[in-house]
C-alpha cells in the first residue's frame, strides 16, 4: 500500500521489479538461437565443456542402476533441443568470505534437514580424483576470499532457482533460504563426511567462514548472487551481435567488454557411445565478445507506450546470452550513472525519457567523463 511520487524512476533491482509492476514488457530464461540470431543462445550441452564432472560419474543412487532411481539435482528429462529456448535461469550461489586465519575463523555450520545423500554426486566425483572444489577461492586482505563456484559441482545451486524472477516475496525467501541450506551443506559435507578424500577433508577443514564478517548474519552474506532475473525487452534489445560488434548500436550511452557468460541452468543424464549413463552440466558459456562494445541507451528506456518515467540500467533490453556479458556490476554502475544523467535532463526539459534528445545526453555523459566508444 505504500506510494511513492517521483517525476523519474530507476529501477535498479536485480529483478526488475519495479519495472515489472508498471507493466513494462520483459522476458525471462533463455531465448532460441533463431529469436535474434544468435549462436550462443538456448540450450546448450556442445558447448558447454568447462565445469563439467571430470569422470564419467552415473547419476543413480545405486550406480549404473537405473532401477534405483535418479539421485538428486539431476532433472529427470532431456536438456531440450539444441539451441532451443526455455524457460531456465543460471545458477545462482552466494558469494561467501571464507579465512584460513584460525583465530578468525568460524567452522561451516551443518544446516536444519541436512541429508549427505544431497551430495552423493559430489563424492563420486572426488572419489574418482577430481580436486575442483579449491578453484575459485579468490584471495581478499587479511587471509580471506571472494569464494565463488567452480567445477562440476559446487556452490552453484544448479536447477533450483528458475521460478525466482516471478516468484512472490515470500517464495523468493524460501528460496533464498534453500540456497543458503544447500551451500553450507556442501562446506559441511566437505569437512565432516568421512567417505570424502582425506587430503579434501583436511585442506577443507583449514577454512571456515570469517569471524568478522556479517557479524547480524551468522557469518553469512545477506544477499544471494542473482547472476540474471528478469530482462525488459524495449525498442532495441541488446544481442550476441551487439556484443560482437556485428550489429550497429544506435544511441550509446556506456561500454560493457566481459565474456558473453552463463553459469549452468540444469543438470541431466547423458549417455556415452557405448550406452552407460553418466551424470552431465548444461548452459555454461563461456565467449569473449573480442573487446569492448558500445550499449544503447535504447535498451535502458521501456517502449514508451508502456512508460514513460522510468529507466532500467540493471534488468535491461538484452537476450539471456548478451545478459551474460553486460551483468557485471562495473556495467551497472555505468549504465546507472547515465540513467541518472538521462532523468535529470528529462526532468529539466519536461519531456518524456524516451524524448531525451541523444545528443545532448551524448554531450552531457562525455563532459563527465563517460566512455561511449573505445579509444575514447
Amino acid at each position: 500500500g505504500t506510494r511513492v511520487s517521483g517525476r523519474v524512476f530507476i529501477d535498479a533491482t536485480y529483478e526488475g521489479d519495479l519495472m515489472a509492476a508498471a507493466g513494462v514488457s520483459f522476458t525471462t530464461g533463455r531465448e532460441a538461437n533463431a529469436t535474434y540470431g544468435e549462436t550462443l543462445n538456448g540450450v546448450q550441452t556442445k558447448r558447454a565443456k568447462s565445469h563439467q564432472f571430470t569422470n564419467k560419474v552415473s547419476p543413480y543412487v545405486v550406480p549404473d542402476d537405473p532401477a534405483s532411481g535418479l539421485l538428486p539435482r539431476i532433472h529427470a528429462g532431456p536438456p531440450g533441443e539444441e539451441g532451443g529456448g526455455d524457460h531456465r535461469i543460471q545458477a545462482y550461489n552466494f558469494r561467501i568470505c571464507l579465512t584460513n586465519v584460525a583465530a578468525n575463523r568460524v567452522p561451516f555450520p551443518q544446516p536444519a534437514g541436512y541429508d549427505p545423500l544431497q551430495y552423493e554426486l559430489l563424492l563420486r566425483d572426488l572419489q574418482a580424483g577430481s580436486r575442483h572444489v579449491f578453484g575459485k577461492f579468490d584471495p581478499a586482505p587479511n587471509g580471506k576470499t571472494d569464494t565463488n563456484n567452480h567445477g562440476s559441482f559446487s556452490t552453484d545451486n544448479i536447477g533450483m532457482n528458475d521460478d525466482y524472477p516471478e516468484a512472490s516475496y515470500e517464495r523468493r525467501r524460501e528460496i533464498i533460504a534453500e540456497h543458503a541450506a544447500y551451500q553450507q551443506g556442501y562446506f559441511w559435507f566437505l569437512v565432516n563426511d568421512p567417505r570424502v578424500p582425506e587430503d579434501v577433508r583436511t585442506k577443507m577443514g583449514q577454512w571456515g567462514l570469517a569471524k568478522d564478517e556479517f557479524l547480524d548474519n551468522g557469518h553469512w552474506p545477506h544477499q544471494i548472487y542473482v547472476r540474471e532475473a528478469r530482462r525488459m525487452v524495449a525498442d532495441v534489445v541488446v544481442s550476441e551481435g551487439h556484443v560482437r560488434r556485428t550489429t550497429p548500436t544506435p544511441d550509446p550511452v556506456g561500454m560493457g567488454s566481459y565474456n558473453m557468460d552463463s553459469h549452468n541452468v540444469q543438470r541431466y543424464v547423458a549417455h556415452d557411445e557405448t550406452g552407460r549413463a553418466y551424470a552431465r552440466n548444461e548452459g555454461d558459456i563461456q565467449v569473449s565478445p573480442g573487446g569492448p562494445y558500445p550499449i544503447s541507451y535504447r535498451a535502458i528506456v521501456p517502449r514508451q507506450k508502456e512508460c514513460e518515467n522510468l529507466l532500467v540500467p540493471v534488468a535491461v533490453s538484452a537476450s539471456h546470452i548478451a545478459y551474460g556479458s553486460i551483468r557485471m556490476e562495473p556495467v551497472f554502475m555505468i549504465l546507472g550513472q547515465s540513467a541518472a544523467t538521462a532523468a535529470a535532463l528529462a526532468i529539466d526539459s519536461g519531456l518524456a525519457v524516451q524524448q531525451v534528445p541523444y545528443d545532448a545526453l551524448r554531450e552531457q555523459l562525455l563532459a563527465d567523463g563517460q566512455v561511449l566508444e573505445f579509444g575514447e
